[in-house]
């Protein structure tokens, strides 16, 4: 299902607290359709309240927000029609193949040719040889790589990736990496939550640093590294990193 035009995703003004902890400050951002935004901040940053009050696990305290044109707070059933969310570990059934994990959630959505949509999203998973095998026997980017197939099962517009490579060794990282550069191809929007200075740097179209609630800085790469001067070093110019960036605005090391 999708909702006309305009942006993917639409946040004003969010704000949500635990008791006393104030977890978003009025967080601002916006999200253009079939691009990857990263949501880069450290642990404890809110970059997951966010992602939960933009799925309708959470309300907000104030402020507002639309997913692919519905308000997630007055048309929360819409919302949850359009997006997926694969959050930091795999939630697939060890007991089953791939290919059984596929078809089951297929099913569930009652969808027609479970086995058909299984196999492709095999082949786009690069999980074809391993779909017969138990989940058990899978590494973590396989896992990790059929979890997020599972939740693309119904073609929604919107996904949330919540620190997806969170665990995992760098081949599997490259792995869930490229899987998402894939989904962007094939027309998704993609929200990705992470604390991967190097992960947003590989995949992101646009990058907002989250950092105690708030949102300090969001633009494409090449604005953000413009932020800080080039530093000269016997006379060869060295482009600042991301990592020279989020450093400079937040402080700590993430």
């Amino acid at each position: 299902m999708t909702n006309q035009q305009g942006p993917a995703i639409q946040v004003n003004g969010l704000e949500k607290s635990y008791k006393e902890l104030r977890v978003l400050r009025g967080v601002s951002f916006e999200v253009a359709r079939g691009s990857i935004f990263a949501l880069l901040g450290s642990n404890g940053a809110g970059k997951t309240t966010a992602v939960k009050i933009l799925s309708t696990l959470l309300k907000a305290d104030a402020g507002t927000a639309r997913v692919n044109g519905f308000d997630v707070a007055a048309q929360a059933a819409d919302v949850r029609e359009s997006i997926s969310l694969t959050g930091q570990f795999a939630a697939v059934d060890e007991i089953l193949s791939g290919r059984e994990n596929l078809v089951l959630v297929a099913r569930l959505r009652h969808l027609k040719d479970p086995g058909g949509i299984a196999d492709d999203l095999l082949r786009r998973f690069s999980l074809t040889e391993a779909g017969g095998r138990r989940v058990a026997t899978y590494s973590g980017g396989m896992r990790r790589r059929l979890d997020i197939a599972m939740s693309l099962i119904g073609e929604p517009p919107v996904i949330f990736l919540d620190e997806p490579t969170t665990g995992l060794d760098p081949q599997a990282r490259i792995e869930v990496w490229q899987a998402v550069k894939d989904l962007a191809a094939g027309g998704a929007t993609v929200l990705l939550t992470t604390q991967y200075l190097d992960e947003a740097e590989q995949l992101a179209d646009r990058i907002a640093i989250l950092h105690e609630g708030r949102i300090i800085v969001n633009g494409t790469l090449a604005e953000l590294k413009r932020l800080l001067p080039p530093a000269k070093v016997e006379y060869v110019e060295k482009q600042p990193s991301l990592e020279d960036v989020f450093l400079s605005l937040v402080g700590t090391k993430a």
